[in-house]
């Protein structure tokens, strides 16, 4: 039985940014003992930080998986590398993709790797409003619903809707 329910935030600034997505998302189908249960719009976002690159395709999944947080956290980091983002990077610099675990059932960790809700999830948009097209969960450590802390969310950035969309493909071999 798949026990944990995880969302994933998803993000590509580099290249066909919709491809990197579903590619990201086809791996993630992939893992031992996980599914890919429900895929957000995909939204263009403003980047953080160092504005001067290009506009983010954003969206969130949400996955059933036995994995571990630390485990899974791993997986993430190597479909990313091997999707082409190098193993260090300036913060808040373009990326051909990023995978954030955001929420992890009702999980609160803070480790020196791992930081389970995700520290900024209260404080950006372009996570709060595609989380909210899968599910409406309570942040563990708030204890305030997503579309709450939407409405007290202080980011002023743009988030706009786009009409491309990630396939969720069929497994070859079933769980």
């Amino acid at each position: 039985m798949l026990n944990h329910k995880v969302f994933i935030g998803i993000g590509s600034n580099i290249g066909n940014r919709l491809h990197h997505l579903q590619e990201a998302v086809d791996q993630l189908m992939t893992l031992d003992g996980t599914s890919v249960c429900a895929v957000s719009s995909i939204y263009l976002t403003e980047p953080i930080g160092e504005t001067e690159q290009n506009r983010f395709y954003n969206g969130v999944i949400l996955l059933e998986t036995l994995l571990p947080p630390e485990e899974l956290r791993l997986k993430c980091k190597t479909i990313e590398h091997d999707l082409g983002r190098p193993d260090g990077y300036p913060r808040w610099s373009a990326r051909v993709i990023d995978l954030d675990i955001l929420l992890y059932d009702d999980l609160s960790l803070r480790t020196e790797s791992l930081s389970i809700p995700h520290r900024e999830l209260e404080h950006r948009k372009f996570v709060l409003v595609p989380l909210l097209d899968i599910a409406n969960p309570l942040h563990p450590g708030s204890g305030l619903r997503i579309r709450q802390l939407l409405e007290r969310c202080e980011d002023q950035s743009v988030v706009i809707k786009t009409k491309e969309t990630i396939t969720l493909k069929k497994r070859r071999n079933a769980d």
